[in-house]
């Protein structure tokens, strides 16, 4: 077949589709349908029905991969650019009249409120690129019902849209992909609203989190998931279990249909922990758990998701005295504690870690017998006396009484310092209040036998006033030994203000009118002196001594003076 007969053939094969009228009626910038005549490596032949075919590059018919998407003898649609150029050709465009279509699809979409597909292309000033087949804008605003902090995360995605300005003069067109979601999500809870209800178990997806707890997308409606309700452990933050777009099963808690607020739970699905807790953590039982909180008075220990138990302070140490559990513990550590008491009522444990070992309180007698002298240093002062570390948490007390004979103590401090070594002997173990008693001057054979013997009621001493008080003077009888003489033993007249009559260093001369060896002290008297019957009746004190009976110098002379009479 020749040139001319398959030209007249193809002719005659247009006509017969496209009809003879409209083989003249074409007008520049319109679209028309033409049939492919030939296809060559450069250029494509288009018969439009018009006097003359059209030529399109090839290369307006190939993927991107290179491969032709069209045949000899197909029909296709091309955008009259020219009818007549400069150098008389008829000038097609098949990319143009696709482009043109699309705007076309678009501005129709517009009218209507339609939906269209488009993929996010790029990220540009102010929000996304897409492309619906020309480049639409996607503003930030628009992209979700929440605001998205990485939209680079989007690019590639495929999704619908709604065409919230368009322009086809100046190419503008803007997209909202919160408005389709905003009414379908609209639709959704209007759905959820109707068949919501409290106790019902529903899938969700997590929208958002915070410090108190997670937002929960029920379906058109969020429902809010306390930190509280999360699990029946211990959470710091809901980010510890969830993540933004998590999908988790929860119960409905309460719903205010009015206020449309949901209160959901999810330990509430999971067995209660604290149910028969106390059968499987018995008394005396050993358990192992780690430490997830201090306070002031304990630290916390996790046994099991939802089950806590308290080691108070108190049950720390055997011996140490615990300020605060930092001292001992720190979160994150795994301890082994005994178990003391368990109130499933009131979800508490009560636990100790001293009771893991031995209280050395019950084997102290055994280590130190009364009468065993020790020795140690000075731990602490006080004005009572001084504690003395005979071990680890082992401090005994030297009571001011017990650190001299003969010495009045005013103070400890006057004799000790902390880290002082002293020597002691074990007067008293009390185990039941864990107090452990010790003695300096115990280590020295008491001097007041001989005092007792040495300075006899009625025998008179010389000696230097030590110090003046408001009840009396003290007098130096020896070393550590001092007299008293009362106000009222003075003179023979009381004397109010000892200190207008007597300064220190003043030699006194007075007789002994009482010595009390268990309180350590000797009472003199100036006045008795130069009295004839106080001496009579000291003497007669001094007579009785050895009898079981006491009596004062006070009652020898009313029963005298009763006599006289």
């Amino acid at each position: 077949m020749s040139d001319a007969t398959e030209e007249a053939g193809a002719s005659e094969s247009f006509a017969d589709i496209f009809g003879a009228s409209e083989r003249s009626s074409f007008k520049e910038g319109e679209i028309a349908k033409g049939k492919v005549l030939s296809i060559d490596n450069d250029f494509v032949q288009i018969d439009i029905g018009f006097k003359s075919e059209g030529m399109i590059a090839t290369w307006e018919f190939m993927t991107e991969e290179g491969v032709t998407t069209i045949a000899v003898g197909d029909t296709v649609e091309v955008l009259v650019e020219e009818v007549e150029s400069e150098d008389g050709q008829l000038v097609l465009s098949k990319e143009k009249a696709e482009r043109l279509k699309v705007w076309d699809e678009i501005s129709n979409a517009y009218d209507n409120e339609e939906a269209v597909e488009g993929t996010i292309v790029a990220r540009v000033k102010g929000g996304l690129s897409v492309d619906i087949g020309v480049k639409a804008f996607l503003p930030g605003s628009q992209v979700d019902l929440r605001p998205v902090r990485n939209l680079e995360a989007l690019l590639g995605e495929k999704a619908s849209f709604k065409i919230i300005k368009f322009n086809k003069r100046r190419g503008n067109i803007v997209l909202s992909r919160r408005a389709l979601l905003e009414t379908e999500r609209k639709k959704m809870r209007e759905a959820t609203l109707t068949t919501l209800d409290e106790g019902q178990i529903l899938d969700g997806v997590i929208k958002n989190l915070t410090d108190y707890g997670a937002f929960i997308d029920l379906g058109g409606i969020d429902g809010l998931l306390h930190i509280t309700d999360m699990s029946w452990g211990r959470i710091n933050h809901p980010s510890e279990l969830f993540q933004v777009g998590d999908e988790i099963k929860v119960k409905v808690l309460k719903f205010d249909q009015e206020a449309e607020r949901v209160s959901l739970g999810l330990k509430q699905i999971q067995p209660d922990p604290w149910i028969d807790a106390g059968m499987r953590y018995p008394l005396g039982m050993r358990i192992q758990g780690k430490v997830v909180s201090l306070t002031d008075y304990g630290a916390f220990i996790e046994l099991e998701p939802g089950i806590e138990g308290l080691v108070h302070v108190s049950e720390m140490s055997w011996t140490k005295r615990v300020k605060h559990p930092s001292k001992v513990v720190t979160i994150g550590d795994e301890v082994e504690a005994v178990v003391l008491d368990v109130d499933e009522r009131d979800r508490k444990i009560s636990l100790g870690m001293k009771q893991i070992e031995e209280n050395p309180w019950t084997v102290i007698e055994d280590r130190y017998p009364v009468g065993t002298q020790v020795s140690g240093q000075v731990r602490n002062i006080t004005n009572f006396g001084i504690f003395v570390g005979l071990e680890e948490g082992i401090d005994g007390l030297v009571h001011v009484s017990d650190i001299s004979w003969t010495e009045q103590i005013k103070h400890p401090s006057e004799r000790f310092e902390k880290g002082d070594e002293v020597h002691a002997v074990v007067l008293k173990i009390d185990k039941e209040n864990e107090k452990f008693s010790l003695g300096i001057k115990q280590l020295e054979p008491n001097p007041w036998e001989d005092i007792l013997k040495k300075y006899t009621v009625g025998s008179e001493i010389t000696g230097p006033v030590k110090s003046v008080t408001d009840f009396g003077v003290f007098v130096q009888l020896e070393d550590g030994i001092d007299g008293l003489v009362y106000s009222s033993e003075l003179a023979a007249e009381r004397i109010e203000n000892p200190a207008e009559h007597f300064t220190d260093g003043q030699e006194v001369t007075a007789l002994v009118v009482k010595v009390d060896a268990n309180e350590q002290k000797i009472s003199l008297s100036i006045r008795a002196v130069n009295d004839k019957a106080e001496r009579a009746a000291l003497k007669e004190i001094a007579e009785q001594q050895s009898s079981s009976q006491t009596t004062t110098l006070g009652d020898l002379l009313a029963e005298k003076l009763k006599g006289q009479e």
